[in-house]
């Protein structure tokens, strides 16, 4: 009968952030607030002024796209009103004698941040721009953004339509795990009805990595801007209010995340392990973590795995069920830890007869299975 030895695993890795701004950030940001935010981890990796309450402009059309593209069909027909046309600011110049779809009217909206766009898809949802900011609110309290309040479509000034760079930036991630959200937002371009529209976001053809966001301006709420850059698996939100050199800040804060920080994942997609079985119709059997683990670490930081096993394993097991646990240490510090499961069943080898004291024994091993060897 084959022995299981304690399993180490020890890996030293260039990788999670557990103490945030361990680097020198960029001291030249021209913006009045700012953070730089991991959409992965939800890990801040800078921050200036980042829950200040602030007018935001155009980038209130993040939360204007999530709650149309979630509660409408996109390939829905709106039937234009002339005074959604004719709302002040920037604009797609829309015909109200032509029909538009749902879809068609997002990308005008997010590419060239178009007011008119914005209005007819609120009034077209929830029938005037009153009832559709109380979704916008809605929609902000379930994602737990404190320091938001929206009352209008379309960002135009208003003293209670504010927001903050760090509940902006937990929006935008929020937004982009949504494929048409996503889509939309990363074109550089879109014909619509014969006319071509190019999107305002610079970053998509001026920062490698970059898949959207959304640019923003009002004499009162100054430049703002929201972008996601995405490198070796790793996706940050960048957001700046009231920037004079926004593009250039945006730049600066994306280039220190990615050259500083990189994103570590142990999941059932990248990490299985092959364990040593007793008495089993095979000789092995495969376990991965029960839930995915993602850190972020510093490019400088130790990162330690460590499997610990019970020191026999036994045919018997069944698909799910605990084997051991997963340890990652950052810097000598446990960091994380998820259990390992089987991944499938672990049938035992019908050759074999098991007598009574054998039974008994695999119970017991059972009953021990929490002492496990590091």
């Amino acid at each position: 009968m084959k022995k299981l030895i304690s399993l180490i695993i020890c890996m030293a890795i260039m990788t999670s952030m557990l103490t945030i701004n361990a680097f020198a950030a960029p001291s030249d940001i021209s913006a009045k607030a700012a953070i730089l935010y991991c959409a992965d981890t939800g890990d801040t990796l800078y921050a200036k002024n980042a829950d200040e309450r602030r007018l935001i402009a155009s980038v209130t059309k993040i939360m204007t796209a999530i709650v149309v593209i979630e509660n409408c069909d996109l390939d829905e027909v709106v039937k234009l009103k002339p005074e959604w046309c004719a709302v002040e600011g920037s604009s797609m110049y829309l015909d109200y004698k032509k029909t538009y779809t749902v879809r068609e009217l997002l990308t005008g909206m997010m590419l060239v941040s178009g007011n008119d766009a914005a209005t007819a898809l609120a009034c077209h949802l929830s029938g005037d721009e009153r009832s559709f900011s109380a979704k916008m609110n809605e929609k902000a309290k379930q994602l737990g953004l404190e320091n938001s309040s929206f009352r209008n479509p379309h960002g135009l000034d208003d003293d209670e339509h504010y927001s903050t760079a760090r509940d902006l930036a937990k929006l935008a991630a929020y937004c982009m795990e949504n494929e048409d959200f996503k889509q939309i937002v990363s074109s550089y371009s879109a014909t619509i009805k014969d006319q071509t529209y190019y999107n305002h976001n610079r970053l998509l053809v001026e920062y490698d990595g970059c898949i959207g966001l959304k640019t923003g301006y009002t004499i009162a709420a100054g430049r703002t801007l929201v972008s996601c850059a995405e490198r070796n698996g790793m996706r940050l939100i960048c957001v700046t209010l009231s920037a004079p050199d926004d593009w250039n800040d945006h730049k600066k804060l994306l280039d220190f995340g990615f050259d500083n920080y990189t994103l570590t994942s142990y999941s059932r997609d990248n990490y299985r392990l092959d364990l040593p079985v007793s008495s089993a119709a095979e000789d092995k059997a495969s376990a991965v973590p029960e839930n995915d683990i993602l850190l972020l670490t510093g490019k400088d930081d130790s990162v330690d795995v460590r499997l610990e096993v019970p020191r026999i394993l036994f045919a018997g097991g069944v698909k799910g069920e605990r084997v051991g646990k997963l340890k990652v240490f950052v810097n000598g510090e446990l960091a994380a830890e998820e259990n390992l499961v089987y991944t499938e069943n672990v049938p035992v080898d019908s050759s074999e007869h098991l007598t009574a004291w054998e039974h008994l024994r695999r119970l017991l091993n059972e009953a021990t299975k929490p002492l496990y060897v590091s």
